[in-house]
């Protein structure tokens, strides 16, 4: 059938300016800062491309350093993370790197900036804003981050300092507690919203721990219940969902648990939740390894690639992990008392491949196999 002039100038109308004039309500927001914060959300989701987690503290990475023999001096740290950002061929596996605010002002072996470095190569600096873990009086053990009443001007000083996205973790235990929920999905929202408002595009990390003897089953529950009160909590907040994306745990039974699941069991648990809550406007999800070794977390993001292709899942499903990647690098420098930085700048590069593969729902040759990711139940 004819069509009319009108007919044809809709269709050319680019969806996603249409879309970014739309909201539940008045957004804080300019169509422009929404652009904005969705071109980071689809870069950081780069088929194919990852997160490199560098936000560790001055005090958790020294941990990692003197249990191998290294000394935890600023250098150290400052030389450690420049081999991270300058190891050969990175960008072609990163799409974005998370930065500690100490990392974010420091500078290369040519005095540039890190984050300066990180953008000549096409991958996004990002910044974690979130203090330290802090335990609820009378709960039993209920924890939440505290940072948010410094939020806004610290973000406004990290975007002037090139960040472009932060990441912020609420950590939850099973069994988790309403009010333990509550109280840090909210704080996510918040977190999402200030961060928005200054420019950088929020990652939500929700981080249900794998300790414990919970079963599969238990822990699909927790989570959609997790991420259900999260994302509503964003919506009625105000966050503008297309700029943000997700950064949570693989679903996994308790590491104390009696049950086997073959990875197959622990892939289409993940996608299940995923398709429960997770708003197609998000552009995609980066998988924490969250005590995970490589081939574990690579082979159960694998198998959840595999069969996303069958599913209707239309997000991008990838890594943002840190131990996994890093511990087995500095066990290379264990009896040596000094940073091996050529060895492991290779090994990092190798372990980047075997990531970026399980990204796209491959299994990397001779380096995977399916049943490392099964959870073997505990006897």
């Amino acid at each position: 059938a004819p069509t009319d002039d009108r007919d044809t100038k809709r269709a050319r109308h680019d969806n996603s300016t249409r879309t970014t004039s739309l909201s539940l309500g008045a957004s804080f927001l300019t169509p422009e800062q929404k652009c904005e914060l969705e071109a980071t959300a689809a870069h950081i989701c780069t088929t194919g491309k990852g997160i490199s987690a560098c936000d560790e503290s001055a005090g958790t990475i020294g941990k990692r350093f003197e249990a191998v023999g290294i000394e935890n001096t600023e250098e150290n740290r400052r030389i450690y993370r420049q081999m991270l950002f300058k190891t050969e061929d990175c960008e072609q596996y990163l799409s974005a790197v998370i930065l500690d605010p100490e990392t974010l002002y420091q500078r290369d072996d040519e005095n540039v900036l890190f984050p300066q470095v990180l953008q000549s190569k096409g991958i996004i600096p990002g910044i974690k804003p979130h203090l330290k873990v802090y335990t609820l009086p009378g709960t039993n053990g209920d924890t939440v981050m505290q940072g948010l009443d410094s939020l806004a001007a610290r973000a406004r000083e990290y975007y002037k300092a090139g960040a472009r996205f932060a990441k912020w973790r609420s950590p939850i235990t099973i069994p988790a507690t309403d009010l333990a929920i509550q109280a840090n999905m909210n704080d996510l929202a918040r977190y999402a919203l200030i961060c928005q408002s200054e420019g950088l595009m929020p990652i939500v990390e929700p981080d249900v721990s794998l300790s414990g003897a919970h079963t599969l089953e238990e822990a699909v529950d927790v989570n959609v219940r997790v991420q259900s009160t999260l994302f509503k909590a964003m919506i009625d907040h105000g966050v503008h969902m297309a700029g943000c994306t997700l950064k949570s745990n693989i679903v996994n039974p308790g590491k104390d648990c009696h049950v086997s699941y073959s990875v197959e069991d622990i892939a289409a648990a993940n996608l299940h939740v995923l398709q429960q809550c997770f708003p197609v406007a998000m552009k995609g999800v980066n998988f924490l390894s969250g005590g995970q070794s490589l081939k574990q977390a690579a082979a159960r993001l694998a198998a959840i690639n595999e069969i996303k292709g069958n599913a209707a899942a239309p997000w991008n499903i990838s890594f943002s992990w840190s131990a996994a990647i890093q511990l087995p690098l500095l066990e290379l420098c264990r009896g040596h008392g000094e940073l091996q930085l050529e060895k492991m700048s290779k090994l990092y590069r190798a372990e980047l491949e075997i990531a970026c593969a399980a990204a796209t729902g491959l299994w990397h040759d001779g380096s995977l196999e399916r049943s490392d990711g099964d959870h073997v139940g505990k006897q």
